[in-house]
């Protein structure tokens, strides 16, 4: 079975996470729940909204733009955010084309 792969922005009280799942329902889930499923950075976040995903390829693709994406300043970040580019106008803003 070959799954999607989503690389995903929250906004945790003002502060990013990215992250990269195959279900972004589940794992925006497991961070508000607060548990051990949750990442240490949205664990103590009153408000954990999810303010962007895309599909992209593979799970090294996901991973790949995830590791680029946490590179990026917060102006950056809300750009990205704000445009909700699509998979070929994310590989491109990463220099991932």
């Amino acid at each position: 079975m070959n799954s999607s792969w989503w690389l995903y922005i929250l906004d945790c009280d003002g502060r990013f996470y990215t992250g990269v799942t195959t279900d972004t329902d589940r794992r925006l889930a497991e961070h508000r729940a607060g548990g051990s499923r949750s990442a240490r950075f949205t664990r103590g976040a009153r408000r954990i909204g999810l303010c962007y995903r895309v599909e992209l390829e593979d799970r090294g693709e996901a991973l790949r733009a995830e590791a680029r994406l946490r590179k990026l300043r917060r102006a950056e970040k809300q750009l990205i955010v704000r445009e909700q580019p699509d998979a070929p106008a994310l590989r491109h803003r990463l220099d991932m084309a």
